[in-house]
C-alpha cells in the first residue's frame, strides 16, 4: 500500500475570525478526504520574533527550528495569503524570512533554502472584497520561487469571503469546493510526480 502524500497547509494570518485561516481549515479537510496526511498549522502557535539579522546571531529561536523541520518533512504545501495594502502579510514574509535562513551553527541547516527547495506550493487566498486577494498572490509567486519552490499553476482567490463559509467553517458553494480541490489535486499530483 502507497504511502500517502503529505501536505501542510497553512494561512499567513493570525486573526481570530480570519477568512483565509477558515479557508485553510476547509482546504485541509477537503486534503484529507482525498487522501493526504495532511498537517494544519497555525502560526499563532510559533513564537516566532520580527526578523532581526543581531538577534539571529544570538541563536535561531526553537520555533523557527521546529519550523524549519515541519517545512522540510512536507512535499506539498498550500498556503493561504490574506492581501494587505495589495500584498502578503509582514507575518508571511516574516515566517518566510526566518524560515529560510540559514543557521550556521547548525551543519544540518546551514543551507537556508533547505527547507523550501523542491515543494511544490499551491496558493489560496480568501478576501471581503471582489479579487479575493488576488493581487497578494502575485506577489507571494516570486518571493515562493525565489525559495526554490514550485508554485503550482492553478490557484484560487475567493471573493466576498463573508458569505462564503457556514457556521462550521465549511464552504457553502460547490464553485468555490470544486476550485479549492483543483488546486490541492494539481499539488498532490505535482509532488508525486517530482518525488518519483
Amino acid at each position: 500500500m502507497s504511502t500517502p502524500p503529505k501536505l501542510l497547509v497553512f494561512a499567513g494570518s493570525t486573526r481570530q475570525n480570519s477568512f483565509n485561516r477558515k479557508l485553510a481549515h476547509a482546504a485541509a479537510g477537503l486534503a484529507r478526504a482525498s487522501g493526504a496526511a495532511v498537517t494544519h498549522i497555525e502560526l499563532a502557535d510559533f513564537d516566532i520574533p520580527i526578523y532581526n539579522a543581531d538577534l539571529e546571531a544570538t541563536g535561531t529561536p526553537s520555533d523557527v527550528m521546529k519550523l524549519k523541520q515541519i517545512m522540510f518533512e512536507h512535499p506539498a504545501w498550500i498556503i493561504c495569503s490574506p492581501e494587505y495594502n495589495g500584498s502578503y502579510t509582514a507575518l508571511l514574509k516574516n515566517t518566510i524570512d526566518w524560515a529560510s535562513s540559514p543557521v550556521k551553527s547548525d551543519p544540518a541547516w546551514q543551507e537556508g533554502f533547505k527547507s523550501f527547495t523542491g515543494k511544490v506550493v499551491g496558493m489560496l487566498s480568501a478576501s471581503p472584497g471582489a479579487l479575493g486577494g488576488l493581487r497578494s498572490q502575485s506577489h507571494l509567486a516570486p518571493l515562493l520561487l525565489n525559495a526554490h519552490c514550485w508554485v503550482a499553476p492553478k490557484a484560487f482567490a475567493l471573493g466576498r469571503a463573508g458569505d462564503a463559509f457556514d457556521a462550521d467553517g465549511k464552504l457553502v458553494n460547490a464553485a468555490h469546493v470544486k476550485s479549492v480541490q483543483a488546486v490541492i489535486d494539481q499539488v498532490l499530483f505535482a509532488s508525486a510526480r517530482l518525488a518519483a
